[in-house]
């Protein structure tokens, strides 16, 4: 199996050949790669598109990278932004970060260090698509499973997000609110006392009738411990 297979990397970037090139090589690694040649068709691709990376240009006429950058972050797509530029500017960079970009790259890069900065990035927001082990979780994206001490537990699409946002950002107090806003969206309506529901019935999957697996901090949220 390929190493990025079922994760969506949107391109953006005016240059056609530097389009090429990347995307005939993220493809070549499994990847599943989509391209928007300037601002405003790469935040309506990236609402089609809902990539887990966008690799993005910062100078293109019209919208600038910057501008699309702060479009993105601001839209409750989950998503990581690389951005590239021709200028080793510290002034960039830091405005890049500020808006929310995740990383910076600097023309001209090999292929190999934008690979590198991939993993990175889905390791440190993706986890869950690497595949790779959580304490006594697994976390499956493609088949939307979650595998606990070695058995795949029934769970709703709700509690499937749920346990995953807790599992990924385990040792980590979540508050309500950040629950709400994570697992069911910036428009949801109902009462925060839903993730109560939710977290007792996970709790009873998981068989965690102490409540040492997922932890309450009264006045804050609640955590998930592997110790």
């Amino acid at each position: 199996m390929k190493a990025g297979k079922g994760i969506k990397i949107m391109l953006v970037d005016d240059e056609p050949h530097i389009l090429q090139f990347l995307e005939l090589g993220l493809v070549n690694e499994g990847f599943d790669v989509k391209t928007a040649p300037d601002g405003m068709r790469a935040i309506n691709l990236a609402n089609e598109f809902q990539p887990h990376i966008v690799v993005l240009d910062v100078m293109m006429p019209g919208m600038s990278g910057f501008e699309v950058c702060r479009m993105l972050k601001k839209d409750p797509l989950q998503l990581s932004i690389i951005m590239l530029t021709a200028r080793d500017d510290v002034e960039d960079r830091v405005k890049g970060l500020t808006l929310g970009a995740d990383d910076y790259l600097v023309k001209p890069f090999s292929f190999e260090e934008l690979l590198a900065r991939i993993g990175a990035r889905l390791r440190n927001q993706f986890p869950s698509l690497t595949g790779e082990a959580m304490g006594p979780f697994r976390i499956d994206d493609l088949r939307k499973e979650i595998n606990y001490l070695d058995q795949v537990l029934e769970l709703s699409p709700t509690e499937y997000e749920l346990l995953k946002f807790l599992v990924i950002n385990h040792g980590i107090v979540m508050s309500k609110s950040r629950i709400l806003e994570k697992v069911w969206g910036y428009d949801f309506g109902g009462e925060e006392n839903i993730v109560e529901v939710y977290i007792r019935s996970l709790r009873e999957k998981l068989e965690d009738k102490e409540h040492r697996l997922i932890r309450t901090v009264r006045g804050a949220g609640y955590r998930v411990d592997f110790s």
